[in-house]
């Protein structure tokens, strides 16, 4: 994914803007293959959470990357009002850095087809934002219709997630020009690229002084569906094969059937 550097220097104009003073723009993008089932609910709630920014007087987009759909999930987007973009090649790092590449905001937060956020989890996101020290994070999680084993995960992922400053993929947020300049998620990678990208943007925090901030105080709201389409072996196996191999079955599509195989 090649971006465009130049949009640098025209984010800084508006920074520097001494007569309106800075005009912030938060741009939202959904990964979507074929989620007509989950896509609508998702951008009504994406789009009222996007309430919090009316405080600071921010703007907004909502982008979904159609991540080469087979179902109506673009239709069922663009009635939403959400502008779609498309990604023919099915690889969720692909279809965030496409979506990234249609964005205009400030900062991008990156939001999965099946996750639904709360006003409060952006004002937060927005007092994370207008702190200053902070290049970019994540946000707790608590899953939907949760069974017993997946509630254990979910506790266990969240300590992880805020002790090593690692993203869930489901929530990912960062200052535009910093993704640019990282490069955006790897697309060497067809799963936990976001904890790849959290790593690198942890390190060029450090460098400069800044923070990757884990939002906690109110979780983000995921579906629960890969409990139900997955048997806890099924879980179990891919993730003693990701130890063996250190990750690097990640690159290889095949193996990551828990996200690419099409249960829906």
């Amino acid at each position: 994914m090649v971006f465009d550097f130049g949009t640098v220097d025209r984010y800084r104009e508006k920074y520097q803007s001494a007569t309106f003073g800075p005009v912030m723009k938060i741009s939202v993008i959904v990964p979507a293959f074929n989620e007509e089932k989950f896509i609508a609910r998702s951008l009504r709630k994406i789009k009222a959470a996007t309430d919090a920014f009316s405080a600071p007087r921010w703007d907004s987009e909502i982008i979904v990357c159609d991540n080469n759909s087979t179902d109506r999930t673009a239709e069922k987007a663009r009635a939403a009002g959400a502008t779609v973009v498309f990604e023919p090649e099915n690889q969720i790092s692909r279809a965030r850095n496409k979506g990234a590449s249609a964005a205009t905001g400030d900062w991008l937060v990156f939001i999965d087809a099946d996750s639904y956020p709360s006003r409060e989890l952006f004002a937060d996101l927005a007092a994370a934002i207008q702190a200053g020290d902070c290049l970019g994070g994540g946000a707790t999680v608590r899953m939907d219709r949760a069974v017993g084993w997946t509630k254990f995960v979910t506790t266990a992922w969240n300590w992880i997630s805020r002790t090593q400053g690692w993203a869930a993929g489901s929530f990912v947020y960062c200052e535009a020009i910093v993704f640019r300049e990282l490069g955006g998620f790897s697309q060497e990678l067809y799963a936990a690229e976001e904890i790849e990208f959290s790593q690198r943007l942890k390190k060029l925090a450090r460098r400069r002084g800044k923070k990757v901030v884990i939002l906690r105080r109110h979780p983000l709201v995921t579906s629960a569906r890969k409990a139900h389409l997955y048997s806890l072996r099924e879980h179990f196996v891919i993730l003693l094969k990701t130890l063996w191999h250190r990750g690097e079955n990640l690159k290889d599509r095949a193996a990551c059937t828990l996200w690419y195989d099409g249960r829906r």
